[in-house]
This record gives structure tokens, C-alpha cells and sequence, in this order.
């Protein structure tokens, strides 16, 4: 005879909600992580392969380490304090930070950050894009509470080891203090060591429109999926050269062209070291790409989804691969080409 549950000890519809997107967020973790491992293993096989790669967690800054070898490579900024969690320093081979935070004229960029401007059916337009400044007090430098911002909830899973370790987080993009959700994001990374100071970053981003229908209002000047944003030391006014898969160098030649990967290094110097940025076959193609000779760069979508508004139905899921190499020398000797094809082809 079965005993009836009674009410009071049902899960809630929001319980069921949680549960379901944790077990798919671990799920999609698994795939992404596991999955890469498998194949991982050709190319760059042995330079890393003792090469531990872990995380430190201080929760109480918000503030979760990569280290690789020991040393930070980068930072995920997750803290209440922040408009949107970001990855800041990222680290160069010889430990360099290659990447600024917050500057001037363009405070809201954040180092290596995801975000967009969107729209939930019966709501205002948010722009995530722009969220520090739904900040309050100083115009400048705004302070939270930020009207829209997004949240880190959780990291899903982590995973630790040697030359390869993996991380996944759990984040919502909300508008009005947090009184209303719009997206929910699940975000997975692998970091690979290659190395000599050398390492690899996977990350996958996905967006699903779980509270509504969203449409995605984008700027078409200015928005990208995700951005980088190197600093003074790296960009064009510290001898850094833009490059692209196509062979075409500079913002002139780069900027809104199609490219599978975009490169930033200082070319011929001795000390060269540079970073990388590669879209993933698996995203649709052929897209441009952004790039600002001082120092910002990164992968758009396809021309119908580029700056043009399209809506993702409630339930429905977007998202973009990225792989972001961290390598000494220029594009040719810090081999981006060759390191590109070894991730197309699952072997990075």
C-alpha cells in the first residue's frame, strides 16, 4: 500500500525549477569537461602534463583564483560589489596582468566579461551592457545596488588536476534590483597548461530565456560575445599588432571582418607574448569580429543575430564557445594557427 505525501512536504514548482537547472548545469559541465578530455590529449600533450591547474576560493572577497603551477593565471570576480562577474588579471606567460579592469573613457569594460543588451516580454530594455551605470552615487563610479546587473548563484561543479582542470557556474541576469530574472546562465570552463607560462582557456556560454521571451537588442557597434579587453602594455600603444585568421592586421582591416580567430601580441619584441582569441567550429559561421587597436576584441554572431533584434522563445536556449590562448612570442612563433586548428579539431 502506498503512502500518500503530504502537501507540506512537496517540492515547490521553483524547488523542482532549482533542482532540474542544477542537474542540467552539472550535466552540461560533465559533457563540456569530459567530453574535451577525451581528446585533448594529441597536441601539447607533454608540455603541461605535470602541471597542476586548481582553483582558490574566497568567498568573502567573491574573488575565486586560477592557479597553474601554482602561480595566478587569472581571477573570476564573482563578489556583490561587482555590475557583472568578470575574469580579472589575466595573466601573461611571465605573469604580466594583460587586461584592465575599469578605465577611462570606458569605464564599464571589464577585462573578459560576457554580456548584452536584451528585452523580456512585458519589460523594459535592459542593457546588461551597460550596467554599472544603473548604479547608484557618483556618475563616474557607480556603487551597488545596480538597477540591472547580473548575479553569480553557484558554482556547479569543479574538478581539479594536473594540465587540465575545470570549473562551472551558475549566474541570472536580473533587472530592478533582482526583483525580476530575465536570463538564466550556465557557464562552463576548461584551462589546459601548455606549459613554459603558456595556457589555454575553453569556455562555453549559455543563455535560456527560462522567465519569458527575450529579445536580444544588441549594439551593433559595439557588443561582442564575450569581450577582451588588454591593457596599454598589450594594445597597440605598447607595440601590440592585431591579426586576424584571414592575414589582415589593425582595427581598419580587422574591425567587422569575418575571421575565425583574432590575435593581439607585440610583434618581433623579445619579450613577445600575447593573447589569442578563437570562436569554436561549433558556432555558427561565417561572423565578424570587433577589434579596437586599443586593446578590446572579440567574436559577434552570425549577420542575422549581429545588431539586429531576434527573439528567443520561453525555454529556449543560446549560446557561443570561445577558446582564449595565452602564449609567448608574436601570432607566428607563439603558433596561433597551428593551436587554432588543434581545437577545432578537439586536440587542444
Amino acid at each position: 500500500m502506498h503512502r500518500a505525501i503530504p502537501p507540506e512536504h512537496l517540492p515547490t514548482h521553483c524547488a523542482v525549477q532549482d533542482a532540474a537547472a542544477h542537474c542540467i548545469g552539472v550535466l552540461l559541465f560533465a559533457a563540456f569537461i569530459f567530453g574535451a578530455a577525451t581528446t585533448a590529449r594529441c597536441a601539447e600533450a607533454v608540455a603541461g602534463a605535470n602541471v597542476p591547474v586548481e582553483f582558490k576560493n574566497d568567498e568573502a572577497k567573491g574573488q575565486l583564483q586560477i592557479l597553474i603551477g601554482g602561480k595566478e593565471a587569472l581571477v573570476y570576480c564573482y563578489g556583490k560589489e561587482v555590475d557583472l562577474p568578470h575574469f580579472y588579471p589575466v595573466r601573461s606567460p611571465s605573469g604580466k596582468s594583460m587586461t584592465v579592469q575599469q578605465t577611462e573613457p570606458y569605464p564599464h569594460h571589464r577585462s573578459f566579461w560576457f554580456t548584452d543588451t536584451v528585452q523580456l516580454e512585458g519589460q523594459r530594455q535592459a542593457s546588461f551592457y551597460n550596467a554599472l551605470y544603473s548604479g547608484v552615487g557618483d556618475k563616474k563610479n557607480p556603487k551597488p545596488p545596480f538597477r540591472d546587473h547580473i548575479r553569480h548563484v553557484a558554482f556547479t561543479a569543479q574538478r581539479s588536476g594536473n594540465k587540465e582542470a575545470g570549473l562551472g557556474m551558475k549566474l541570472m541576469w536580473e533587472m530592478d534590483e533582482g526583483r525580476i530574472p530575465v536570463l538564466d546562465e550556465a557557464r562552463q570552463l576548461r584551462v589546459v597548461a601548455l606549459g613554459d607560462g603558456e595556457y589555454f582557456l575553453d569556455l562555453q556560454f549559455t543563455l535560456t530565456a527560462n522567465h519569458g521571451d527575450v529579445t536580444f537588442r544588441s549594439d551593433a557597434v559595439h557588443y561582442a560575445w564575450p569581450f577582451i579587453r588588454l591593457n596599454d602594455d598589450f594594445s597597440a600603444k605598447g607595440g601590440g599588432l592585431l591579426v586576424n585568421s584571414e592575414g589582415q592586421t589593425g582595427q581598419t582591416n580587422t574591425n567587422m571582418k569575418l575571421a575565425k580567430w583574432v590575435d593581439f601580441s607585440r610583434a618581433g619584441a623579445s619579450d613577445a607574448e600575447g593573447l589569442a582569441m578563437f570562436s569554436h567550429p561549433s558556432n555558427e559561421h561565417p561572423h565578424a569580429w570587433l577589434t579596437r587597436d586599443y586593446g578590446c576584441i572579440g567574436p559577434r554572431r552570425i549577420e542575422s543575430k549581429s545588431g539586429k533584434p531576434f527573439t528567443l522563445k520561453q525555454g529556449e536556449s543560446i549560446g557561443t564557445r570561445s577558446g582564449v590562448l595565452i602564449h609567448k612570442g608574436d601570432v607566428k612563433s607563439g603558433k596561433v594557427a597551428e593551436r587554432y586548428q588543434a581545437y577545432a579539431d578537439g586536440k587542444l
